[in-house]
């Protein structure tokens, strides 16, 4: 039950029966917003509708305001309509219309705030896909969390998601990957190898794949030339990056649908040949190549960039700010060229829509990647892209700087076990993915490993699971109160118009905007406003429950008031579904209990 969307159709209905608004477009009327007002005296519902219209019918805004009051006034369904200012609409709904959320909170459980706003259209989300040449960093994490949440989120609000990650397992990098681990091979036969040569990978994570191969191999491979050693070496190599990798992303419960592999797509053998060449024929034969010269960049580095006459994308024709190879040199594709291929085999998989989420450090590629899925589309795709700040990882306020598995960089699985070791098993994945989400995607986050365990109202991710922890202990206490235990029947046919302190109206208000909220996050890809709710939630739970320490009248049980004890056991337990909801998108548990 969504009571704003409920008010966005009446508001509509409104404006549709005004002759001075009835005609207006689709696109004047996704103007319109419906949002709680930032002062809760105002009302329960506001709209400005008035504001954003008034210039399409020629009409002042407090005018037509009044107009859309009386026709919302008349439909019996408000207490009061207040216009306020130039002309926002102010509406004030009975005490009826929360309970009714709280009863549909009740009967509705885990799918409370599900939407049908996204009317199961297909989206594809592209998230982590790190390199696969070692342990994935902290910063890899944010990534993870950021689109698993997103994921999640979109699924709930009623899109058809796909989950994927694109293993970059062609280039020189992977190349790299496997001269690195044939340094670690040669180790393991006892070989005096000296230590890692300059521009390999010197990380420990390769020493098991060096001894893998020693098993498998012997000395077999000492014996090749590296053109034959190479691509079994990096065959072996990849694999076991990418078993790390996702025991990795498993650790905080992040999965995929679907692997796709970028080696897969210049497969000449495979079925539909080197895909790469087949959107650069396609571009071709469309007329968006050209033989051209590009100047170099002017603040960053691009690795596609040479100055010679080249095989050029005429990116600028569909928003990027210069036209781009596709070849190098040598005639090998560049990052960009296998880039088209993988993002128009999304679009023949019948994803138009796609979300892409990188690193920050990856901004200067969007523009690129954006004209060239509408060019590789016809304009009939889209592509959006998410970037992820930093991760500033601290301990005590102090940075932290060193790995114990890779030497140079922060791996994600040393947070998760640190985390693990001090909070206890699950603390590392609840923690992460709940302080990933503490701030927008595109902040940069600073997280305290120690800070993250405190049990304090600073700390978020505690505060809000011991409000879902306490709303189950209220439960269960109230089960051993009585000598007739309490059925779920019994709590949802409850008399809730018992429920009228102003601390309670205030939790009720709250959990009658999730199902908004929970829309608001879906089409604004920010998945941190959940958070934010939660904890705004947790603490109107929390401030009722110290209320009812000073007030008994407010205390959840009451041995000789069964009938009040049920309306408020109705609170609680909505509180405590739409905590566990929130969390459930987030990927966080809600537990049952904490000590």
């Amino acid at each position: 039950m969504n009571l704003f969307q409920s008010f966005a159709a009446d508001v509509k209905a409104a404006l549709a029966s005004l002759p001075e608004t009835a005609a207006l477009s689709a696109e004047a009327l996704a103007r319109v917003s419906v949002e709680p007002p930032r002062d809760a005296s105002h009302g329960d519902l506001a709209t400005n509708a008035a504001m954003v219209l008034a210039k399409d019918v020629k009409l002042n805004p407090r005018t037509l305001a009044e107009k859309l009051a009386d026709q919302l006034l008349s439909s019996g369904r408000y207490v009061k309509i207040d216009v306020a200012g130039p002309g926002f609409i102010n509406a004030t709904l009975p005490p009826s219309a929360y309970l009714d959320v709280l009863r549909a909170v009740l009967k509705s459980g885990a799918d409370f705030g599900r939407s049908g706003m996204g009317q199961g259209r297909k989206v594809n989300v592209e998230y982590v896909s790190a390199n696969p040449t070692g342990p994935m960093h902290i910063g890899h994490g944010r990534g993870a969390v950021y689109g698993d949440a997103l994921a999640n989120l979109l699924n709930v609000a009623g899109w058809d998601v796909t989950r994927e990650y694109y293993i970059n397992d062609a280039g020189a990098q992977v190349d790299v990957l496997a001269r690195s681990a044939f340094h670690r091979y040669r180790e393991a036969l006892g070989r005096d190898v000296g230590p890692v040569g300059e521009g390999l990978y010197p990380g420990d994570y390769l020493v098991p794949v060096g001894q893998q191969l020693a098993q498998e191999f012997g000395d077999a491979l000492e014996q090749l030339p590296e053109s034959e050693w190479l691509p079994k070496v990096r065959r072996a190599a990849i694999e076991a990056m990418m078993a790390m990798i996702r025991e990795d992303l498993a650790a905080i419960d992040v999965r995929h649908d679907v692997f796709f592999s970028e080696a897969s797509l210049q497969q000449k053998n495979a079925p539909g040949g080197d895909k790469v060449a087949a959107a650069i024929a396609d571009f071709t034969e469309r007329g968006l190549i050209y033989q051209g010269r590009v100047p170099p960049p002017k603040s960053q580095k691009d690795e596609d960039w040479e100055d010679r006459e080249q095989a050029l994308f005429r990116a600028t024709d569909f928003g990027d700010d210069v036209d781009r190879p596709l070849l190098k040199s040598d005639g090998s594709y560049t990052y960009f060229a296998s880039d088209i291929a993988y993002h128009k085999s999304k679009f023949e998989r019948g994803f138009a829509q796609m979300i892409d989420v990188w690193g920050a450090d990856h901004g200067g590629y969007v523009k690129r990647m954006q004209a060239a899925v509408r060019a590789a589309t016809a304009n009939q795709g889209a592509l959006e892209v998410r970037l992820c700040q930093l991760v500033k990882l601290m301990r005590n306020g102090e940075p932290v700087k060193m790995s114990k598995r890779a030497g140079d960089f922060i791996t994600l699985r040393d947070v998760i076990d640190e985390l693990d070791e001090q909070g206890g098993a699950g603390r590392g994945r609840d923690c992460l993915r709940f302080m990933m989400l503490d701030r927008k995607n595109d902040q940069e986050l600073e997280f305290d490993l120690a800070k993250v365990l405190e049990q304090s109202k600073d700390n978020p991710v505690f505060y809000v699971q011991y409000a879902h922890a306490r709303t189950s202990s209220v439960l269960r206490q109230a089960q051993a109160a009585f000598v007739t235990p309490i059925a779920d029947a019994e709590m949802t046919a409850a008399e809730l118009s018992l429920l009228t302190d102003e601390a309670q109206i205030a939790l009720l208000r709250l959990i009658a905007q999730y199902p908004r909220l929970v829309e608001q996050a879906a089409v604004s890809r920010e998945p941190h406003r959940v958070v934010f709710y939660l904890y705004d939630l947790a603490s109107a739970f929390h401030g009722l429950w110290n209320k009812g320490k000073d007030l008994p009248d407010l205390r959840f049980i009451n041995n000789d008031d069964r009938k009040g004890t049920l309306a408020k056991l109705a609170l609680v337990k909505a509180t405590k579904t739409v905590i566990a909801n929130g969390l459930a998108i987030l990927g966080v548990s809600a537990p049952e209990e904490m000590r």
